[in-house]
């Protein structure tokens, strides 16, 4: 499997019970295909995907999977402490229509001994039992476990793990990364602020949540490193700074999802026990994302 592009981590629609509202993660989906995104990943961190049952997370995979077109990679976030339950999702979003699945490694048990090769053979059982590629998500800000640069080698030593989002946010990692991985695996960034320079130095692509609310900026950022236009790629990543910082680090998913109601997109409700952003923060977000409309 060959990763490269924009990915957007994309939010996951709710009504104003909490359900998933069917017919707007079908809107989104209808809007996004009109972008040259390489694909999405679904049900993640940004996609409240801690929120979601399986069950939810598997009907948000098979809405999309009609409106996505050929060519275009679905992944689905299985995240879970076990690995059985991760490998049951697995196989589940395979027979969805899936062309790969992403996990956070487990966290709730990284304070006891041995807990290394519990999260190593974690991902190694995952891929054992998954029909379609596996994608290591390192993401040490919400789960608080760091995957070195040795852990991801020893699991890209397995045939069916083929890639890694790194969210570790180092101006260093990726090119660490790279040095100890072979060159076909698959190194993606997962950090918005970062995105040029990791493609500068060995990422194949990334997998942003602010592709959900802008996709249209950090298509840009990948099509000038493309071109080798390095001042278009300044720029962009100067332009979007800020706002990608306020829908991620800052304000969360209620602030991705008051982004995306801005340019388009049903971002709605955010799932409890997220609310709503304040009205400062709804006009902080729209001043933010008042030059990268549409």
């Amino acid at each position: 499997m060959k990763l490269q592009g924009i990915f957007a981590a994309v939010a996951t629609p709710f009504d104003h019970t909490g359900a998933v509202y069917r017919a707007k993660v079908q809107h989104n989906f209808d809007k996004w295909r009109r972008t040259s995104l390489a694909g999405f990943v679904v049900c993640g961190p940004a996609g409240e995907g801690p929120l979601l049952d399986a069950q939810e997370k598997t009907e948000v995979l098979r809405l999309a999977v009609p409106v996505v077109p050929a060519g275009r990679t679905l992944i689905l976030d299985v995240s879970s402490e076990g690995a059985q339950c991760a490998a049951n999702l697995a196989l589940k979003a395979a027979e969805a229509g899936a062309h790969a699945v992403i996990s956070l490694a487990p966290y709730a048990y990284r304070n006891v001994g041995g807990a290394r090769e519990v999260r190593l053979q974690y991902f190694r059982a995952l891929a054992d039992r998954s029909s379609v590629p596996v994608i290591v998500h390192n993401a040490p800000r919400i789960t608080g476990v760091d995957l070195a640069p040795d852990d991801v080698a020893q699991l890209a030593a397995h045939p069916n793990i083929q890639g890694v989002v790194e969210d570790n946010g180092s101006s260093g990692r990726i090119v660490q990364l790279r040095s100890a991985l072979p060159k076909e695996f698959n190194v993606l960034c997962g950090t918005e602020s970062r995105l040029w320079d990791a493609l500068k130095t060995g990422a194949t692509g990334a997998v942003l949540p602010f592709a959900s609310a802008a996709p249209y900026s950090t298509i840009a950022i990948w099509e000038a490193f493309r071109t080798r236009e390095e001042e278009a790629g300044i720029d962009w990543q100067a332009r979007i700074a800020h706002p990608s910082l306020l829908v991620t680090e800052f304000h969360g998913v209620p602030g991705l999802k008051h982004a995306m109601d801005l340019n388009g997109y049903y971002g709605g409700p955010p799932r409890l026990p997220f609310t709503a952003p304040a009205v400062g923060t709804q006009r902080e977000i729209a001043e933010a994302f008042r030059d990268l409309k549409g």
